[in-house]
């Protein structure tokens, strides 16, 4: 099966727009079409034409978007899926079988966390979470049960720790494990774990890679051709994939996602700097900020610090959620990384499922999904809201 690839080099912003993504040869549109379709005539009993036969299968506008996404991973091949979940699901059950051992962060994502603790633990395969970003941890927990992955997220959903890729990488492939990295709040704009030394990365394309809140998709991008192989025939197997449209929408946010996270980034550095010197704030995680713990490794290795800000306040649960409710602009819901900025309350929304684990968040943090709206505006808003904390 081949598919017009569009540039097959380039800067990233060149490839956004054009891996996967040239001109239809047929009529001339410049943006692929929605090929909203279930199956395909044949040539003959067998005779597949450029080899699709069903949409499950395969269908010619996922794979536009599955090619511009290896392009901008720099990997050998991607996948697209569904939902984030489901991603995760495939590769997960593409490289573990019952008996094998998963070290995950220990203030992962909580939609991650359940899918260990309640579908791959009833299946037989085990988790430990770790602070992810003390590299002496992960070792010590790698030497003391081998894992068949090192589950990473950096930075981590939502207290914001840093993990350093390439040291990782280091450890994970001594000890005989696999490295995933989730890649959803930096995107591949900002950062690029392959090309760091892992193994294989996930997105939920929700998020930046859309970009516009009107999509629920996800990816898996691989460096080894093999594995790719065993995740399109596990994708074809279950069925998780991405439809026509949602893979069309993914595709044209990606063109650009370079702009909207240079925007994101100068946004949300700006509200994190007021965060830091506001009465109410307790404290603040963000990894542009020089105190970061992780500003360094993530200064290192991402080209700019990213949209998502958390910080916690004074007052506890209640004061947080309170200011959660008096946003304007900021809009009380879950999910994150479109135009407009969204406002949560973890403890209580994304991460419920954590509560009473050792992934609990605390209950007086709020995390900021900053949006690319005028950034004066966006701090006015927070100001507003904090008030009276």
């Amino acid at each position: 099966m081949t598919i017009n690839s569009g540039a097959d080099h380039g800067g990233f912003e060149t490839l956004a727009i054009h891996a996967g993504q040239e001109p239809d040869p047929r009529t001339g549109a410049v943006v692929p079409p929605i090929y909203q379709v279930s199956t395909y005539k044949q040539d003959g009993v067998g005779g597949l034409r450029d080899g699709y036969e069903y949409s499950r299968s395969a269908n010619p506008t996922r794979h536009a978007l599955e090619e511009c996404l290896a392009a901008l991973e720099g990997g050998s091949r991607a996948l697209a899926f569904a939902s984030g979940l489901a991603a995760e699901d495939c590769l997960l059950r593409a490289v573990c079988a019952p008996g094998d051992h998963v070290v995950i962060p220990d203030d992962a994502y909580g939609g991650t966390f359940r899918l260990m603790a309640r579908v791959f633990a009833e299946w037989g395969v085990s988790y430990r979470p770790v602070p992810i970003s003390d590299v002496a941890a992960v070792r010590d927990a790698l030497a003391e049960r081998p894992a068949r992955v090192l589950w990473a997220e950096t930075p981590t959903n939502p207290l914001l720790s840093v993990a350093d890729i390439g040291a990782l990488a280091d450890i994970a492939h001594q000890a005989g494990a696999l490295l995933v990295v989730d890649n959803t709040f930096a995107s591949p704009y900002l950062q690029q774990p392959l090309a760091l030394g892992a193994d294989a990365v996930v997105h939920s394309t929700t998020k930046y890679l859309g970009g516009h809140s009107d999509v629920v998709g996800g990816a898996v991008v691989v460096a080894d051709q093999a594995l790719g192989e065993r995740l399109a025939f596990l994708q074809n197997a279950t069925g998780a994939v991405a439809g026509p449209f949602d893979a069309w929408l993914t595709l044209r946010g990606v063109k650009t996602l370079a702009v909207r996270m240079d925007q994101h980034s100068r946004n949300a550095a700006r509200v994190a700097d007021m965060l830091t010197r506001h009465p109410a704030v307790l404290e603040v995680r963000y990894p542009g900020l020089p105190g970061h713990p992780g500003h360094e490794v993530a200064a290192k290795q991402m080209r700019d610090f990213g949209g998502m800000v958390s910080f916690r306040v004074r007052g506890g649960e209640e004061a947080a959620v309170a200011a959660c409710g008096r946003t304007r602009l900021f809009t009380l819901g879950e999910s994150l990384g479109g135009v407009e900025s969204l406002v949560e309350h973890p403890a209580r929304m994304t991460h419920a499922s954590a509560a009473g684990s050792p992934l609990e968040v605390p209950d007086d943090l709020i995390r900021l999904s900053v949006g690319i709206e005028t950034g004066e505006d966006l701090l006015e808003d927070l100001r507003q809201a904090l008030a009276g904390l």
